[in-house]
């Protein structure tokens, strides 16, 4: 089984930059938010059970989900989130290990937005944080998302903090400078990874 890397950090910190550049290496990324639609594809017991909660309104003309009204839905009521909350969760998580088992990577990349704020380390070897400074956060996100700043750092509040993060991380990359830098940070734990796995694979079993 390859050895489990945990990618995570706050909005706007680059992580999707970050696991582009480890799957341009031929590292199996398995993204949190990919499997989470996955999940309530249709056909899915995740989307039936959706649909029988919510009624088939809930779908789109293509007999897909409907994520926008049912973002409204949950936002307004807390119960129903909760209920979606037990419901897709354990499915997601059970997604995320089946895609790990199935990685042929040396090492693989477990991508999860959210990972301390849910406890979700435990599924990794190791923790890699991608760490950038708030207000670089603040204005890569209000570009890419064209939103205000007041809305940014209502996310930044809900998410777990820089200094939650980096407690809990085993390795960094700063992502305050360029692409070069990045690309170099990245290959270093690269190599670090591949030696991690190559150990891993040489320690007896008993």
């Amino acid at each position: 089984m390859s050895l489990v890397i945990g990618l995570t950090g706050g909005i706007g910190s680059g992580k999707t930059t970050v696991a582009n550049l480890f799957a341009a290496k031929h590292i199996d990324i398995i993204d949190a938010d990919i499997v989470a639609r996955e999940v309530v594809e249709p056909g899915s017991t995740g989307l039936q059970a959706i649909v029988e909660k919510l009624g088939s309104d809930i779908l789109l003309t293509d007999g897909s989900l409907n994520r926008s009204k049912l973002r409204e839905a949950i936002f307004s009521d807390s119960q129903l989130k909760e209920w979606l909350n037990q419901l897709l969760h354990p499915m997601i998580r059970e997604k995320m290990q089946q895609d790990i088992a199935a990685a042929q990577s040396p090492y693989c990349l477990l991508v999860v937005p959210l990972m301390v704020e849910n406890n979700l380390q435990a599924m990794t070897d190791r923790l890699l944080v991608v760490d950038v400074d708030e207000a670089i956060q603040v204005a890569r996100t209000q570009q890419r998302d064209n939103v205000p700043t007041a809305q940014v750092r209502r996310i930044l509040a809900s998410q777990a903090s820089r200094e939650q993060r980096l407690a809990a991380a085993d390795d960094i990359i700063c992502n305050n400078g360029n692409g070069d830098n990045l690309e170099q940070q990245v290959t270093k734990l690269h190599l670090e990874y591949l030696a991690l796995s190559r150990q891993q694979n040489n320690t007896p079993q008993c």
